[in-house]
C-alpha cells in the first residue's frame, strides 16, 4: 500500500487547486477552516461529485445539529451519531465504522465544531481528531473535517495542525472564495503556501504583497480562545444577576457538565444547589468534565445538612476544601499517549478482561501534559505539606443502583519531602487510581452488572486528609462507616431503622476493609453501648488492636500497635477512646516487663458513645440524608476532638446503600425436631424475610482445609471461583470455616468476591478450636457487595444458645465436585458439592428466627 500511497493522486474536485497542492494522498486528512457552514459545503460538493464519478466508496458521519452537508444519495452511505452520548461512546462507535468500512473508503465528517454543543469542551474534540485520524491514515482514506474560525482554542488548532495531514483556511471575501494552505504533507511548491482565489475549477494565486495585504488584513485568524467549556462558565457567573428563573435554566446547564444527565442524583442536586453552588464547584475543577459519582455524593449530603440541620449539628461539621479532578482528563491520558486502540479493544467483550492488565500497565507508567502538570502543581501549592488522599469518582460510582465500593483504589499522600518529591508522589497516586479502572474486581463487577459498554469515564477527588500530627504520626481521632438501616441484627430488641456505624481508632482504612486479626466497634445507634454477641472476656479480643495512621517521618501509610499509640499526647482525652487494660498491666508488672511495654489500653470507645452527644448527632446526619434521599444511605466519616473534647464531623463519602429491602414476612416451619433441621440460629443473619429453596451446598471441609499449607489455602479459594461459575443460575448456599473474603488463609478462605458473586447464601462457620470466627465486617467494602448483590448471609457459632448445626447431614452425600468440573481430584477432600432434595431456608428479621431444613 505504500506503493499506492506514492503513486495514486486522488483529486479534491477542483482542478486548478489539484494543481496546487499536486493533488490528495491516500491517508490524507483533510482539516478545513471556515467561517461558516456553508464555506465547508462549498469544497465538500466537488469533492462528493468527484468521488461518485470515480466510483468510491464515499461515507458521510452525520452528527452536527447543521444542515446535512450531503444530500441522500444510493451510492452515498450515511452513518447518524449521537454526540450527546459522550466522546468514548462517539469515538468507538466511529473506530468500528471505520473497521467496517476497510481501506480507501472515503468519508466526509460533519463540522467538528457542532461537537461544543455536546461536549462544551475543545479538548475532547481535539482528543477525537487524535485517535480518529492516525487510524484513518493507517486505512488508505481520505476524510474531510471542517471547523469554524476562531472559535477553538489556540491548543486545540495547534494538536489537530500536528496531526493532520492537511490543514487547509478557507475565506471569503468579496463573494470571492480563497483557500490558503497552511499545512499539506509531503508536498512542496514554491507557490503552495500563498492564498489562492477559487473560481470555477481554477485556482489563482494571490502573490502580490499589495493585493494580499488588502483582501486579508481585516481577517484575524490567530485569535486565541479559552475553551468553550470556560467561556460557557465565564458567561455563566453573569447570570447571577438574573432573575431566578433564568439562575435555574443556567444551573441546569452547567450541571449537566458537571455531575451527568438526568438522573434521580441530578434531580436530588438540582433540589439542593444554587447557580452559585455550581459556580463554586466548578472553581476548584481541574480541567473540564464530569466531577464523578464520589465528589457529587460528598457535596450532596453536607448541602442537605447545610439546610436542614439544626445550628447545633452545623456547627459540629467540619468544612471541606477538596478540588476535583475532571473526567476528561482520564481520557486525554490515554489518548495522548497512544493507548486508544488498545482501550477500544479492551471495551469490547472478547477484549474485556484479555487486555485489562496490559491497559493497566500503561495507565500506571503515562505521562502528563505540560497544562495539566502545572495545574498539578498549583492544587499541590495549596496544600503545602497537609497529607492529602486522591479518591476514585468514578461516574457510575456511588450512584443509586451502583455503589463500586472499594472496586476502585484510593491513594494517601503523606505529602512530605521536596516539593519535586512530592509532586512525583502526586502523580503516580492519580495513575494508580487511574489504573485501578482496569482490576479484576472492577471489571467483573461492570461486565456481571450488565455496565461494561457504558461510559465508565473516571473522575478524581483530592481531599484533605482529616486529623492532625501526634508525634511523628498524622491521623483522626476516629474514623468510620455508617448505615441508616441497620441490615445485620443480633438482638430482635435492635431498631433497624435507627442506623449503626462501624468505627475505628485512626484512619478509616481498617472500617472499609476486613482487617486481619483485628475487629472494629459496632454502633447500633437506638442503644449506643449495646455489644454484639461476645462474651465479657472476649471484648478485649474483639476489638482494635492496631492502627492504621500516616508516618511523617516515613513519608508512608502504616499501621502502629495500639499501646504505641496511646502512649503519646493526642490533644484530646484518651479515655474517650480507650480504657486501661488492668488485667495485662497487672500482668506485666508481676512479669517485671513494665518499662519494656507501653501501658496497654482497650479501645471500646466507652465513654465516646456514653458521655459525648456523637452518637445522636450521627444518629441525626444519617436520619435527614435517608429522608432526602427517600432510601437508606451509607456514608463515610471522621470525627476530630479538641482539648476540650469538643469535636468536628468531616463528612467524607455518601451513597445510596444497595439494598432490596426486607421483604415480605414468611411463615416460618414449625421446628418440632431439631434433628431434621440442618440448622437454626436466632441472629446473626442480613438479607432480610426469606424463603429461598436450595440445590447446591458447596461446603469446606476445615479440618481438611487447615492441612493445606498456604499455597493450598489460595487454590482452595481458586476453585471456589471455578464452582461460582460453572453453578451459575443455580440456588447455591456456600459454606466455609472463618470469614469468606479474607486476605489471610488462616483466617477463612480468601476469595475474591467475583468468586463467590453467583451464590445465593454464604455461610461463615465458628470453629475456636482452630481459631476460625466469622466477621460480617459490617459496612465494609465485603459488606457492601454481599448487600448489593442480594447475597443472603448467615453465621453459625456452634455451641451457642440458641444455635442448631449438623454438619454431620453433609457427610453421607455424594461428592458432585468432579461432575462439574472433572479435573479436581486434589479438592475432592476438601470441597464438596452436595444435591439436595427440597432443601429451604426461612428468615424472619421480626423475630430473628432463621431455619434451614
Amino acid at each position: 500500500m505504500n506503493r499506492l500511497r506514492v503513486n495514486e493522486k486522488i483529486s479534491t474536485g477542483i482542478k486548478g487547486f489539484d494543481l496546487t497542492i499536486d493533488k490528495l494522498r491516500l491517508g490524507d486528512n483533510v482539516v478545513w477552516q471556515v467561517d461558516s457552514v456553508d464555506s465547508y459545503k462549498k469544497m465538500i460538493d466537488p469533492f462528493v461529485e468527484t468521488t461518485l464519478k470515480e466510483n468510491r466508496n464515499l461515507v458521510y458521519i452525520r452528527f452536527g445539529k447543521h444542515k446535512p452537508l450531503i444530500e441522500d444519495h444510493p451510492h452515498i452511505k450515511r452513518y447518524n451519531l449521537d454526540a450527546k452520548k459522550g466522546f468514548e461512546t462517539f469515538a468507538t462507535k466511529v473506530h468500528s465504522i471505520l473497521e467496517q468500512e476497510g481501506k480507501q473508503t472515503f468519508y466526509v465528517f460533519d463540522c467538528l465544531t457542532d461537537l461544543l454543543e455536546e461536549w462544551y469542551s475543545d479538548l475532547m474534540i481535539g482528543n477525537f481528531f487524535k485517535v480518529s485520524c492516525p487510524f484513518l491514515y493507517e486505512l488508505d482514506t481520505i476524510a474531510y473535517f471542517g471547523l469554524i474560525r476562531n472559535v477553538h482554542t489556540y491548543s486545540t488548532i495547534a494538536e489537530i495542525r500536528e496531526t493532520t495531514q492537511l490543514l487547509l483556511d478557507v475565506y471569503e471575501v468579496n463573494k470571492n472564495i480563497y483557500i490558503h494552505p497552511l499545512k499539506v504533507w509531503q508536498r512542496y511548491s514554491p507557490t503552495m503556501f500563498f492564498q489562492h482565489l477559487i473560481q470555477g475549477q481554477e485556482a489563482t494565486c494571490i502573490t502580490a504583497s499589495s493585493e494580499a495585504a488588502q483582501l486579508f488584513s481585516s481577517i484575524n485568524r490567530v485569535e486565541n480562545r479559552l475553551d468553550y467549556w470556560h467561556i460557557v462558565f465565564s458567561q455563566a457567573k453573569e447570570t447571577l444577576n438574573e432573575d431566578y428563573e433564568k439562575q435555574e435554566q443556567t444551573k441546569r446547564l452547567l450541571m449537566s457538565l458537571l455531575i451527568g444527565q438526568k438522573s434521580k442524583m441530578f434531580d436530588l442536586c438540582d433540589k439542593y444547589f444554587t447557580l452559585k453552588d455550581i459556580l463554586t464547584i466548578a472553581s476548584r475543577e481541574i480541567g473540564t468534565g464530569f466531577i464523578g459519582g464520589k465528589s457529587v455524593g460528598m457535596l450532596l449530603a453536607r448541602k442537605i445538612i447545610e439546610k436542614h440541620g439544626n445550628q447545633q449539628l452545623l456547627s459540629h461539621l467540619e468544612p471541606h476544601d477538596s478540588f476535583f479532578l475532571g473526567s476528561d482528563i482520564f481520557y486525554t491520558y490515554i489518548v495522548q499517549n497512544g493507548w486508544w486502540k488498545l482501550r477500544v479493544k479492551q471495551k469490547t467483550k472478547e477484549g474485556y478482561f484479555q487486555y485489562a492488565p496490559e491497559l493497566k500497565e500503561k495507565l500506571l507508567n503515562g505521562v502528563f501534559s505540560e497544562r495539566i502538570r502545572e495545574q498539578f502543581i498549583q492544587v499541590l501549592e495549596y496544600f503545602g505539606q497537609s497529607p492529602i488522599i486522591i479518591r476514585s469518582s468514578s461516574l457510575l460510582e456511588d450512584n443509586f443502583g451502583n455503589a463500586f465500593a472499594g472496586k476502585y483504589e484510593s491513594v494517601f499522600c503523606v505529602n512530605q519531602g521536596t516539593p519535586e518529591e512530592r509532586y512525583k508522589e502526586f502523580e503516580q497516586a492519580i495513575r494508580t487510581v487511574y489504573a485501578s479502572t482496569m482490576n479484576e474486581d472492577a471489571i467483573a463487577y461492570r461486565m456481571n452488572r450488565g455496565l461494561f459498554e457504558k461510559d465508565e469515564q473516571m473522575a478524581i477527588l483530592i481531599q484533605r486528609v482529616s486529623g492532625d500530627h501526634h508525634h511523628q504520626y498524622f491521623f483522626p481521632h476516629i474514623a468510620g462507616v455508617g448505615n441508616s438501616s441497620n441490615l445485620y441484627v443480633w438482638d430482635k430488641s435492635i431498631n433497624m431503622d435507627a442506623g449503626m456505624l462501624r468505627i475505628v481508632f485512626g484512619l478509616g482504612t481498617r472500617a472499609v476493609d476486613r482487617t486481619v486479626g483485628d475487629y472494629a466497634r459496632i454502633v447500633t445507634l437506638d442503644n449506643p453501648m449495646r455489644m454484639p454477641l461476645i462474651s465479657q472476656e472476649d471484648i478485649k479480643k474483639f476489638s482494635q488492636h492496631d492502627v492504621d495512621v500516616l508516618s511523617l517521618s516515613n513519608n508512608v501509610l502504616t499501621t502502629v500497635k495500639r499501646d504505641e499509640l496511646l502512649k503519646y499526647d493526642l490533644h484530646a482525652s484518651k479515655t474517650l477512646f480507650a480504657r486501661p487494660d488492668e488485667e495485662t498491666a497487672n500482668r506485666l508488672h508481676e512479669l517485671g516487663y513494665t518499662d519494656r511495654y507501653p501501658y496497654p489500653y482497650i479501645l471500646d470507645f466507652h465513654s465516646l458513645l456514653k458521655d459525648t452527644n456523637f452518637p445522636h448527632m450521627m444518629r441525626e446526619i444519617l436520619s435527614l440524608l435517608s429522608k432526602e434521599y427517600e432510601y437508606p444511605v451509607d456514608i463515610e466519616f471522621t470525627v476530630n476532638f479538641d482539648d476540650n473534647n469538643e469535636f468536628k464531623i468531616n463528612l467524607l463519602q455518601c451513597r445510596p446503600l444497595q439494598t432490596s429491602g426486607l421483604g415480605k414476612q414468611i411463615e416460618m416451619p414449625k421446628l418440632t425436631d431439631e434433628s431434621s433441621c440442618f440448622f437454626s440460629t436466632n441472629g446473626n443473619f442480613m438479607g432480610g424475610n426469606i424463603r429461598l429453596p436450595i440445590e447446591y451446598i458447596v461446603s469446606i471441609n476445615t479440618e481438611e482445609y487447615l492441612n493445606r499449607n498456604e499455597q493450598g489455602k489460595y487454590a482452595v479459594a481458586r476453585k471456589i471461583g471455578k464452582i461460582n461459575s460453572v453453578l451459575k443460575d443455580k440456588n447455591v448456599m456456600l459454606m466455609g470455616p472463618g470469614r469468606w473474603g479474607t486476605t489471610t488463609p488462616s483466617l477463612g478462605i480468601p476469595v475474591h468476591f467475583s468468586e463467590l458473586s453467583n451464590m445465593n447464601v454464604i455461610c461463615e462457620i465458628a470453629s475456636q478450636e482452630e481459631g476460625f470466627m466469622p466477621e460480617l465486617s459490617y459496612g465494609s467494602h465485603f459488606f457492601q457487595d454481599l448487600v448489593e448483590s442480594g447475597i443472603f448471609y448467615v453465621a453459625i457459632f456452634a455451641g451457642q444458645k440458641d444455635v442448631i448445626y449438623h454438619p454431620e447431614w453433609l457427610k453421607d452425600k455424594e461428592n458432585l465436585l468432579l461432575d462439574f468440573l472433572p479435573q479436581s481430584e486434589e479438592f475432592i477432600d476438601v470441597i464438596q458439592i452436595v444435591k439436595t432434595n427440597g432443601m429451604n431456608i426461612y428468615s424472619d428479621i421480626t423475630t430473628q428466627k432463621l431455619i434451614c431444613k
